[in-house]
């Protein structure tokens, strides 16, 4: 793991599905990084389910990793789509909830600091 702090991506071939759980773990325990991992058989169940994020490929091995995985996509070049697009739009849900959480907050506070400021905070 010594190499592990200057890679961006890491491709496992020929490995055992234990192997690629392993390589998976190693990551994220001393990156402290989130992992994306993709697969499109049985064997690559384990290294989906260790990512943080698992994303199955429609395959002719079958359905096993579609079916532990996070997305589904029928081929690889729709990767870039799931990332791109709709990480984003997630995030911008994302940012919009947790703005309205805060107004929320707010809105339901101040009222209530304000009367307990009129009233001398008397119960």
């Amino acid at each position: 793991m010594q190499m592990a702090p200057g890679i961006d991506a890491c491709v496992c071939c020929r490995s055992t599905p234990k192997q690629k759980a392993e390589v998976v773990r190693l990551i994220k325990r001393s990156q402290k990084s989130i992992t994306l991992a993709i697969g499109d058989g049985a064997n690559d169940v384990n290294m989906i389910q260790e990512a943080h994020i698992g994303v199955g490929i429609y395959g002719n091995e079958g359905m096993r990793a579609v079916q532990a995985s996070d997305f589904a996509i029928p081929e690889f070049q729709g990767l870039w789509r799931l990332l791109f697009i709709h990480g984003r739009w997630s995030y911008i849900r994302i940012s919009e909830m947790i703005l309205y959480f805060f107004y929320k907050n707010m809105v339901f506070t101040f009222p209530h600091l304000i009367f307990a400021t009129l009233s001398g905070f008397s119960a």
